[in-house]
């Protein structure tokens, strides 16, 4: 089948990696793309967020499905269009994106479900806002409620922090995304991500990880996209995941149901856990970046069986083939990122590395230059390797990246360390 994956990122390389070890894929196409991606695919430049061009090419190029990577396009109703073109697609409808791009919409969600979340208050003023944060007191949480690019939140230990989030968010600081905030109540414990396929009606677990969110060593600093990711995670036990799937998860799905816009696609769920008890951070409504990286690195060609089975709802008949293995992914990025950062620095080294099913760089913001690799974005290698312990697969990643000659990159030593 002809497949096309829309995206430019680690994400979507490590989909692109996954799908083209499976012999149903005989042509693979990616947009945007990137430098690592167009190695295994075609690349297409188009305009991934507008729903009429996706459907034109692919109607063009007899591509017979599509892989939803970003959730920007799905907040754009990308999906909805191309389902009514008949165009099969992985990824949920514009309406269920609701629940990553609207914030106060899964605090919606999780009331009428009772699904154990934080406890909140969504505001559309800042006075209100400051004035529920003096009440309530630090630590808090302060969140724009639309698309942030993952940045978009703010963990406020002391009061003043959280007034000053308030500033920045109805002043502009994330666009869009902070005309409408949700404040929540700091919720202790541990952070993991779950990783469920649904299709409207069955939901189906393909896998834990956990992240590294903050730029420095020991997680410390600004929060960033994510510098590095393991999975699986080891505080989401199989009694703890079963635990959030029967009081979070199902009713969510049963839930969006109901309301007539039947979720379809990958539903990842934050959860903090403590004492056992898994309550929801937030939902994202597509792979985690970089948690898809290790992901596929641990489920290889059979990813494109189970997303297949979640876009034409079979997954009732579908099972996901675990091997008792680790992966780990660290992520090397700009120096100055998350903050500015320069462009068009030369990357060397790549090309003595191995790419197996131990061993693979994933690529995020790169491009080919006259034969040379550049780092064009702020996260731009994700070095990710695959063992038997998480500690061989973290020593595998690391020498790997002791080969790559980049100056003007930077990378966590500590990855995993929560884990070992």
């Amino acid at each position: 089948m002809n497949i096309l994956i829309l995206g430019s990122g680690g994400r979507e390389h490590a989909l692109a990696w996954a799908v083209k070890q499976n012999p149903k894929c005989d042509r693979l196409i990616c947009a945007p793309g990137n430098a690592g991606m167009s190695a295994i695919a075609e690349c297409a430049s188009i305009s991934i967020d507008d729903g009429g061009i996706v459907v034109e090419f692919a109607q063009e190029n007899s591509v017979d499905f599509v892989i939803v990577g970003p959730e920007a396009p799905l907040a754009a109703g990308v999906a909805d269009r191309l389902r009514e073109a008949g165009i099969k697609v992985f990824g949920p409808s514009a309406e269920a994106a609701k629940l990553e791009a609207s914030k106060s919409f899964t605090k919606e969600i999780c009331d009428a479900a009772g699904a154990p979340t934080a406890a909140y208050g969504h505001f559309t003023d800042p006075g209100s806002a400051k004035a529920y944060i003096r009440e309530q007191g630090a630590p808090i949480v302060v969140k724009a409620d639309g698309l942030a690019a993952g940045k978009g939140v703010i963990v406020a230990m002391d009061e003043q922090t959280a007034l000053d989030a308030i500033d920045d968010m109805f002043g502009g600081a994330f666009g869009g995304a902070g005309a409408e905030v949700v404040i929540e109540e700091f919720m202790e414990g541990e952070e993991a991500s779950y990783f469920i396929l649904c299709d409207g009606k069955t939901a189906l677990a393909v896998g834990t990880a956990q992240d590294h969110k903050r730029v420095g060593e020991g997680d410390t600093g600004l929060n960033t996209g994510g510098m590095g990711a393991y999975s699986p995670a080891p505080v989401l036990t199989d009694e703890i995941a079963a635990k959030a799937m029967d009081e979070i998860v199902i009713p969510t799905v049963a839930e969006m149901a109901l309301r007539g816009t039947p979720y379809q696609g990958v539903l990842y769920a934050g959860l903090m856990i403590k004492d056992g008890k898994p309550r929801l951070v937030e939902y994202n409504v597509r792979f985690g970046d970089p948690e898809c990286q290790v992901l596929m690195m641990r489920l290889g060609a059979q990813a494109l069986d189970l997303l297949l089975a979640c876009a034409e709802g079979r997954l009732d008949e579908a099972q996901v083939n675990w091997a008792h293995d680790h992966a780990i992914t660290v992520v090397y990025a700009a120096d100055g990122y998350p903050g500015s950062y320069e462009k068009g620095t030369v990357i060397n080294g790549l090309g003595d590395l191995p790419e197996d099913s131990k061993n693979m760089v994933f690529h995020a913001g790169t491009t080919a230059n006259d034969g040379k690799i550049t780092a064009t974005g702020g996260r731009v290698l994700n070095v990710t390797a695959r063992g038997d312990s998480l500690q061989e697969a973290r020593d595998r990643a690391y020498a790997m990246i002791d080969q790559i000659d980049w100056p003007e990159g930077f990378y966590r030593s500590d990855i995993g360390w929560r884990a070992l």
